[in-house]
Parts: C-alpha cells; sequence; structure tokens
C-alpha cells in the first residue's frame, strides 16, 4: 500500500528496500516525489508462510494409487535374486552356477568376475558389488540369477555351490584395533578412518578442576527398516543405452557408480528415482543396480530385484555403533573447564559413509557446550559384520546420547539441577566451537528456557 504519493511504477527495474520491512519492492522513479512508507501484507508478499499448502502426492498415497517400483512391470520382465555369502569371514575357492542355469525358468546367472570394474563405496570404493575373491560379512552377494519369476530365482539360487576357505571372523571394534588382530580387508590395519580436534591445554584444565568424571558408552547397531524395501529394474534401449529405475535417494552418484563399474559413458545412464517409501538415510547408494544391468544385458530383457525383510537386515546398510569415552573436569559450581572424548565407530565390513559420520560424530562430540579445552579423537573400524552407512543424524544422534547422560550424571553427583548445569555451559552468541568457528544465531539458552517453561519444569 503507498501513503502520500504517486503508485509505485511496477516496469522501473529498481529494487528499493522499505523502511519497514526488510524485503525488497519495486521502486519509484527517482523523478524527486515524496518520501513513502511502505506496508506489506504478508501473506500476499509471501503466500507460502502461515499457509496450509496440500501436499501433491497425499491424495495418491491416501487412496493406496502410489506405484513403487514393486507396483511396476516391464513387458517381458525377468526376476532376479542374489545369493549370500551366510558365512562372515572367508576365502572364496570356487563359485558354480552350472546347475542353477538348467533349473526351470533361469535365463542367466552372473558372477563377480563378469563384472567390468569389481568395486563401488560412496568414500572408498572397498565394496564388491559380487564377492569373486572374500566374503566379509553373512549378507555379502557372490551370484546372482535371473529367470521368470522369483520363486524359480529362489529355487535356483539353492543350486549354485560355493566352495569357501573359512576364516577367522573379527566382531568386536576394539579388538579389531589391536595389534594382530584379524584383518577383515587384506592390509595392515583394520583402522581406516581417523580424526583428531584439540583445543586448549586439556591436562592443564584437568588438573585444575574441582572434580573429574569418566564414563563410557556405547551405541547399537539398527537397521532404517523402510516400509518399502530397496527395489530397482533395469533394461537396455534399442540405442544401447541403460534405463534404470531405483528406489535410491541419490541418482546422480548411483549414476556415476553405475558408469564407472559398468565402463559405458554416464550419458549413455539414465537413472529414474521413483517414489520413495521411506529412506532414512538407508538408500544413499548401490544395491543391486549394476547386477540387473548385466543381466538385463545378458537376457535383452528388463529385469527387476526387491529385497525381501531378511535382505534388509543382512545385506543393507545401518546405523553405525559407537563406543566412546568420555572425562570431564569441573568445577564445583557447575562450570566445565575440561573435556576428553575417544570415539571408536564400528563401521563393520566396508567403509561407506563411515568416513562422514565419523568426522561429524567427531565435531558434535563435545554437545553444545562451552568448553575451552577439549581433545577430541575418533577411528572407523572394519569388522566382519553388516556394513554401516548413512542414517539419520550422521554421528549425531550416538554422541547426543552419551554426552548429555554424561551432563545429567555430573549435575547428580554435584547436587545440581540438570537444567542448571546446562544453561551455565550452553552455546552463546559469539560461542566458539570444537573446531574454531565463531556462532552466530545461538537460541540453545533460549529453547531450553521457553521449553522449560512451557512443559512446567520447575513444578
Amino acid at each position: 500500500k503507498v501513503k502520500d504519493g504517486a503508485a509505485t511504477d511496477t516496469n522501473t527495474p529498481q529494487l528499493l528496500k522499505s523502511a519497514n520491512a526488510d524485503i525488497n519492492l519495486p521502486a519509484a522513479p527517482k523523478d524527486g516525489s515524496q518520501v513513502r512508507t511502505v506496508e506489506i501484507e504478508s501473506a500476499k508478499q509471501t503466500p507460502a508462510v502461515g499457509q496450509s499448502a496440500t501436499r501433491v502426492d497425499a491424495r495418491a498415497h491416501g487412496l493406496g494409487r502410489t506405484e513403487y517400483i514393486d507396483d511396476m512391470t516391464w513387458p517381458n520382465q525377468l526376476h532376479a535374486k542374489v545369493k549370500r555369502a551366510e558365512v562372515a569371514h572367508a576365502r572364496i575357492k570356487s563359485i558354480d552356477v552350472s546347475e542353477a542355469m538348467k533349473m526351470p525358468g533361469v535365463k542367466a546367472t552372473l558372477v563377480g568376475s563378469e563384472i567390468p570394474v569389481n568395486s563401488f563405496g560412496p568414500s572408498l570404493q572397498d565394496q564388491p558389488m559380487l564377492c569373486a575373491d572374500k566374503v566379509h560379512h553373512v549378507g555379502d552377494p557372490v551370484a546372482a540369477v535371473a529367470a521368470e519369476t522369483e520363486q524359480q530365482c529362489i529355487e535356483a539360487l539353492k543350486k549354485i555351490k560355493v566352495e569357501y576357505e573359512l576364516l577367522k571372523p573379527i566382531f568386536d571394534p576394539i579388538a579389531a584395533m589391536e595389534e594382530g588382530a584379524v584383518q577383515v580387508h587384506d592390509g595392515k590395519s583394520n583402522i581406516y578412518a581417523s580424526k583428531k580436534i584439540k583445543k586448549g591445554d586439556v591436562e592443564k584444565a584437568f588438573a585444575d578442576a574441582d572434580h573429574i568424571f569418566e564414563d563410557n558408552f556405547r551405541t547399537q547397531m539398527i537397521e532404517h527398516i523402510p516400509m518399502e524395501p530397496h527395489a530397482s529394474a533395469a533394461t537396455w534401449d534399442v540405442n544401447g543405452r541403460l534405463l534404470v529405475w531405483s528406489s535410491l535417494g541419490r541418482i546422480t552418484l548411483g549414476r556415476a557408480d553405475l558408469s564407472r563399474i559398468l565402463q559405458i559413458p554416464y550419458n549413455k545412464i539414465r537413472v529414474t528415482a521413483t517414489i520413495v517409501g521411506g529412506n532414512f538415510g538407508g538408500k544413499n547408494e548401490l544395491t543391486v543396480e549394476p547386477i540387473l544391468a548385466l543381466l538385463s544385458q545378458k537376457t535383452e530383457r528388463p529385469v527387476r530385484h526387491v529385497y525381501t525383510r531378511e535382505d534388509e537386515f543382512i545385506s543393507s546398510t545401518t546405523r553405525h555403533p559407537f563406543h566412546m569415552s568420555y572425562k570431564t573436569g569441573i568445577m564445583n559450581d557447575g562450570k566445565i573447564v575440561a573435556r576428553k572424548i575417544r570415539i571408536i565407530c564400528d563401521g563393520g565390513a566396508y567403509c561407506s559413509w563411515s568416513e562422514t559420520t565419523m568426522g561429524k560424530g567427531c565435531i558434535l562430540a563435545a554437545g553444545p557446550y562451552n568448553i575451552d579445552n577439549l581433545e577430541v579423537e575418533a577411528f572407523a573400524v572394519y569388522t566382519n559384520k553388516v556394513m554401516t552407512g548413512a542414517m539419520r543424524g550422521f554421528g549425531a544422534p550416538q554422541v547426543c546420547f552419551a554426552y548429555e547422560s554424561h551432563m545429567d550424571d555430573m549435575a547428580d553427583a554435584l547436587g545440581l539441577g540438570s537444567l542448571e548445569i546446562r544453561m551455565k555451559n550452553a552455546f552463546h552468541e559469539g560461542s566458539s566451537s570444537p573446531t574454531g568457528q565463531q556462532l552466530a544465531s545461538v537460541a540453545v539458552r533460549e529453547s531450553l528456557e521457553m521449553a522449560t517453561k512451557r512443559m512446567g519444569w520447575e513444578d
């Protein structure tokens, strides 16, 4: 609305910041006209804010008409299944698929030696699509079949003969770090990533502290369990281009992996992201897409694969278990002066997103608290367990459980309120993070005050 002046010339390309609102509006011509006051009707200026909006997919979901990959079919389609290792650690001496090929309905089989580049991974390329030399956990894939029906695939898998040389597995990440421990991958160490953060003089601050508290915390491995399991399909068009449909959450990364694994140009691959029935981070990387591409190439027919719930538990990524030790120096009034943290991230059989998860966990391990003297070290370690990967929070939920439990324990021991100890140490505007970042727009204390007031904490 324009007061005391002529109407705005909306054709003028200049923008003028309103005196009464931090927003850009069309400006009046600079013709010497008087200064104007502008009032904004917020609902018209930003119609999405504070308004009710209908999701474009709500009706289809509500009526049960949403199509997931398991609802889709392709003309002349085949089904695929993957044989799992069922042993935690072993060398593969031989794989015989000859009897499987004789089974009714079977059109093709695939083993690791047939894959052009048999490795992948978002950080380290340490994971085979189909194991050819060695298996590292029970859910490792060793062979695949394509057949007319899923049941024919299941029966064919039983006929695949894999001869193993069993190796001793290691499941404890702490033991896996020791010198002389069983090596999950043939190398010098099971530790494949580490990070360290230092700030101030931790040992001197410990010496000056009134109290020292130490404790250990551990979190478990968690499976995402999406309503829709991993699913994908692949075929080739008449021009030799690979067409893939997948519940994969990061299709651009998947497309790049497909190009590298199959050794075909990036522009010869089209990946279509279908509607995803739950992800939570668990669908961030490839599962069987390259396998389906090769089976489709062999049979010249579309091939589809849908994980069973058992497949989800033994062969998809899970949340990283963390082993965490905390040592905190604190004064009588509850002020934290020093903290030392050690994190061991159990990465399972392959790296996946462990480097990122470990790094973020390391940075966030001290919590949202001002601690001038801090030392954090973290390690990502291989074990012969189901691989770990992305899951909501990337290392934050694990360390949050540890540092907040630690805060409560210290508050109880010192006779302080759990809110009091947090308010005394919480970040504020201008606080410095463990890595030296000066923080802005910090509302930890205000959020605590508002939340405790609304829930009647003091009562």
